[in-house]
């Protein structure tokens, strides 16, 4: 897959081919598209157009691999895991430059993402032995319950593009550790990080045939194979709330699980108390972070007026001196994916300004040098909004932090539950305890105190409410989607009449179901009249 004395993981290795079954395949189009760095606007590899024949083979693939993997002992299933982290370990600073190459990321960003994805693993690994059922004792003497926790099959991964690599490690490994198979389709900007990537780790670190699948290409030629592939038991999406709904549809046709992480219009509330240095430090980092890139940045700044002038001005100051540019470079904000990304948030920008907000600084692109239309977007700050604005009122990824001054507590809380998302937010208080109270009024699955939202430990369960998703992530959230319950029934005494004495001790219904019998018709109200003639 590589070139003569050429790291496989490098982003001037092979990519063009699919991972099917444990082989590389040429793509049964025999296409290729492009992938470019954002940063330069250039194109630095080749990743495999896809077509959903495809996709047909990926779960064909993962079906037949299904039984044999699943019955694969905890400890087998978990060794594997850990040489899967220590392959990740090894090749770090080739995936560290694959992340700028593809994604965008500034160097501390990459650092971050790869962080989280060795913690995700390690969480992981723990899951094989976690596969326990439970004992229950029966109504009727002679009888016992065993539940049982199996592996769905075969998971559906469909990855973003803002962080690849954890964020299909956090659905990709978890479901594998479970027993079940993978097919994983990542985010058309990000088809290395968020999936080739994965395949030649997984190979690496010698996992069976089919249990890891990868399949790229164009969401809009692939994508809604992808989601409702009748082969597939549980799809696990990371992405924006108008394509999740969407995916959802499509996978719950089939039955299929949904697991779910959206859109997010997170909340950072800072009280006339507040330590004000502490909020600012938190409000740049939790709006600039990978240019605003992040599901659980934040989206809004809610600040009390006595204090909101100053938060302004500081935040301003902070944004305005944020080094802005190449994400090889020496930068603490890097580009935006694509273009048309980019052209959105400048867009929110303008129809926020246009309504009535006061552009404090930024507003519109970095040039770059010997790069054409740049996609570098300026740390941007708006004042004077409300909720109804176009930056506020939408999830943005972009670097731009929209400031909206309220009188007191409950109009702060009225104004950050005034959106159909709950994924993330903070708190600043000059009290612990009184922030910790607004953060339980704040209807949303995470909410951070005295601190900012961009928060995951993979021990810590990630989930949001409303439009923000369905199910959770991490500890053992995850492995609730990715299983399932299993009820045995079983008679350990033959039946006898003290037996059913014994039984019929218990009620009506225990004695029914004891002798088989179902109540009679007469006796359910409003039943209707059994057919008089065959059908």
């Amino acid at each position: 897959m590589a070139l003569e004395g050429q790291s496989q993981y490098s982003i001037d290795a092979d990519w063009s081919n699919l991972y099917i079954g444990g082989e590389w395949v040429d793509a049964e189009g025999g296409e290729t598209v492009a992938v470019e760095d954002p940063s330069t606007r250039q194109p630095v590899a080749q990743a495999p157009r896809g077509t959903e024949a495809d996709v047909d083979a990926a779960y064909e693939a993962a079906q037949a691999a299904h039984s044999e993997w699943a019955s694969t002992p905890p400890a087998a299933r978990e060794e594997l895991i850990q040489a899967l982290q220590r392959a990740i370990a090894e090749h770090e600073s080739e995936i560290l430059e694959l992340y700028t190459a593809e994604a965008g990321a500034i160097h501390g960003v990459s650092e971050t993402g790869v962080e989280l994805t060795q913690d995700q693993v390690a969480e992981a690994a723990t899951l094989p032995r976690r596969m326990k059922g439970e004992h229950a004792a029966s109504n009727i003497p002679g009888k016992e319950h065993i539940v049982e926790r199996e592996p769905q099959g075969v998971v559906t991964v469909i990855s973003p593009w803002n962080f690849p690599f954890n964020l299909s490690a956090r659905a990709v490994v978890p479901a594998v550790a479970a027993g079940n198979t993978v097919v994983l389709k990542p985010a058309s900007d990000t088809p290395i990080v968020g999936g080739l990537l994965f395949a030649r780790l997984f190979e690496e670190a010698g996992f069976p045939d089919g249990v890891l699948n990868v399949v790229t290409g164009p969401g809009s030629e692939i994508g809604d194979r992808v989601a409702s592939h009748p082969a597939s038991d549980v799809v696990s999406f990371t992405g924006s709330t108008e394509v999740g709904r969407h995916v959802a549809k499509l996978a719950g046709e089939n039955l299929a699980v949904p697991a779910m992480e959206l859109g997010g219009n997170n909340a950072h509330i800072v009280t006339d108390d507040a330590d004000l240095g502490a909020a600012v430090d938190a409000g740049v980092f939790g709006s600039f972070i990978h240019q605003g890139q992040v599901c659980i940045s934040i989206n809004r700044h809610i600040v009390h007026e006595d204090v909101y002038d100053e938060y302004v001005a500081q935040l301003t100051e902070r944004a305005a001196n944020l080094p802005a540019g190449s994400a090889h470079s020496q930068v603490a904000v890097g580009p935006i994916i694509n273009e048309d990304q980019r052209d959105q948030m400048l867009e929110f920008v303008e129809r926020t300004v246009d309504a009535g907000a006061t552009l404090e600084t930024g507003g519109g692109v970095v040039d770059v040098d010997g790069v054409d239309d740049s996609l570098v977007v300026e740390p941007t700050v708006l004042s004077g909004v409300t909720n109804e604005m176009a930056a506020a009122c939408n999830e943005h990824f972009g670097p731009i932090a929209p400031v909206i001054p309220v009188s007191d507590v409950d109009e702060a809380v009225a104004v950050a539950n005034d959106t159909e998302y709950g994924l993330s937010g903070s708190v600043h208080a000059g009290d612990v305890g009184a922030g910790r109270r607004i953060a339980q009024r704040m209807d949303t699955g995470m909410v951070h105190v005295n601190d900012q939202p961009v928060n995951d430990e993979a021990h810590v369960p990630f989930s949001g409410t409303n439009a923000s998703g369905v199910g959770g992530y991490n500890t053992t959230d995850f492995l609730d989607e990715v299983t399932e319950k299993k009820w045995n029934s079983r008679t350990t005494a033959p039946a006898s009449s003290s037996t059913t004495s014994a039984a019929r001790s218990t009620g009506r219904a225990a004695t029914r179901l004891s002798r088989n019998r179902l109540p009679k018709r007469s006796a359910i109200r409003g039943a209707p009249r059994p057919p008089t003639t065959a059908t």
